[in-house]
């Protein structure tokens, strides 16, 4: 059943991410009467399809992106071939003035884009936003990267990386992209500002990705630690864990926060494990577990975290908190690319393909349920329109580029010839092919990698 949850997820997530990017082109191009003779989910021969008008939508043999075809659009050679003669002229796309094919070409990354931001929006209005911790330190570990900086417990973290007055949720994500890397940090420790130097340990999850961790946790507010989807046959099931039980200690720990129930879980693998809990009925109970290797190879309870408190917002908060955690995401994928090119991490570390993203839909999917897919179509959704502005050829980016240089050209009586925009454009699925196929069989070698880590005796990926 996880599989299959995972499955669907990850089906919908990429089937709904192209649908929409599509849509803005077709939208578009049937505002300004362009004919658009093909609607397709996916590259390669038809499946199967019905056409309605002069469009046909259909579903093809590659489920790795889609496209539409437009009457006359030359780009789309290299996919289909050219078909143009039989068209009215004043239904051709490539004898449309030029702003109309940038509009064309910019309203499937702009819709993506609209999908990005309305989806944290409604959210944040149906059911209000994550309650942030303050960022004060509760504990830190014995010789971590936190203790050799100087960090105590107690200390309020006032700046980090340069950013004054950061989020508990800006920390983390700047330390997991600078393992090994002295970050500058200033705390306030009783009235007193404190500038320390904070070196990230280099951890490895599951999935072989180098990632850095502050070693330390923060003070969360006694933030609930709430079960969400427990998997059948699993030692969480066995035990009598439920979906909705309050995690209150782990032993003889308190649960503070989901990260730190992950992470005792992970450091105590093959030993019983006593979790006390609280039911929705207030009814306390105290189960025990001890964590086994389940189907996926990995050591764990089997269970999932369900929903963080929230708080109530109205309209200007909500659009903020869309508009503010995409441009998170945004900052995120720049500084990790940026890193790329700069050599201090490898491309294996952050690029995924369609293996990938499916292991992580099925993920969210068996740990948030629908919200969570809903959410990973977001981010999807965003880095899919991002993507598709680059400038390179058969990608919207490519042809708005090649607009662009036309229009430079048409400035000094010169015209780019069919011939070399033909060349571009094959030049620009080849290249699309190949990126295709390293980031399949990076996917490849990451499973093989966790697979390889599974079968050790102790692993150092957070596992629940």
């Amino acid at each position: 059943m996880t599989y299959l949850i995972g499955g669907l997820a990850f089906i919908f997530i990429l089937g709904a991410a192209v649908v929409i990017h599509e849509f803005g082109h077709f939208i578009v191009a049937k505002l300004f009467r362009i004919r658009v003779e093909t609607f397709s989910v996916g590259f390669g021969p038809r499946i199967f399809g019905r056409k309605w008008g002069t469009t046909d939508y259909r579903l093809s043999a590659i489920p790795l992106g889609g496209y539409v075809k437009l009457g006359g659009d030359e780009s789309n050679a290299p996919i289909e071939g050219d078909g143009a003669s039989d068209i009215p002229i004043e239904e051709q796309y490539s004898l449309r003035p030029r702003w109309q094919k940038f509009l064309v070409s910019v309203a499937g990354p702009v819709m993506n884009v609209l999908t990005a931001l309305a989806i944290p929006f409604v959210g944040a209005m149906w059911q209000g936003v994550p309650v942030m911790p303050a960022p004060i330190v509760m504990s830190v570990q014995e010789n971590g990267a936190a203790a050799q900086a100087g960090i105590k417990p107690g200390d309020r973290i006032i700046s980090f990386d340069g950013k004054d007055n950061p989020t508990w949720e800006r920390i983390q994500n700047d330390a997991l992209l600078a393992p090994d890397h002295q970050l500058p940090i200033i705390v306030d420790r009783s009235g007193q500002r404190l500038p320390l130097t904070i070196k990230p340990t280099r951890r490895t999850d599951d999935r072989g990705n180098s990632l850095g961790s502050l070693d330390l946790e923060p003070d969360a507010g006694a933030k609930p630690v709430i079960v969400g989807a427990v998997e059948d046959g699993t030692p969480a099931s066995e035990a009598g864990l439920q979906k909705g039980d309050r995690i209150i200690k782990i032993n003889d720990e308190l649960a503070r926060n989901k990260d730190q129930v992950t992470q005792y879980i992970a450091d105590h693998k093959s030993e019983q494990i006593r979790l006390t809990v609280e039911r929705e009925n207030g009814e306390r109970k105290e189960l025990a577990a001890t964590p086994r290797r389940l189907s996926d190879g990995k050591e764990r309870l089997g269970f999932g975290f369900g929903k963080e408190p929230l708080e109530p917002v109205g309209f200007t908060a909500a659009a903020s908190y869309s508009f503010n955690t995409n441009v998170e995401i945004l900052r995120l994928t720049a500084k990790a690319l940026g890193q790329v090119f700069s050599g201090q991490r490898s491309v294996r570390d952050t690029l995924s393909g369609p293996i990938g993203i499916a292991q992580e839909s099925s993920r969210v999917a068996n740990d948030f349920g629908w919200e969570g897919v809903f959410f990973m179509l977001a981010f999807m959704s965003l880095n899919l329109g991002v993507f598709n502005l680059l400038p390179i050829p058969v990608l919207d980016g490519g042809a708005i580029f090649i607009l662009l240089v036309e229009a430079v050209l048409a400035v000094a009586g010169m015209k780019l010839s069919m011939t070399v925009r033909e060349r571009i454009q094959q030049v620009g699925f080849v290249v699309l092919l190949l990126l295709m196929g390293f980031v399949i069989t990076n996917d490849l070698l990451k499973v093989a990698s966790s697979f390889r880590k599974s079968d050790q005796p102790a692993a150092t990926a957070p596992q629940k």
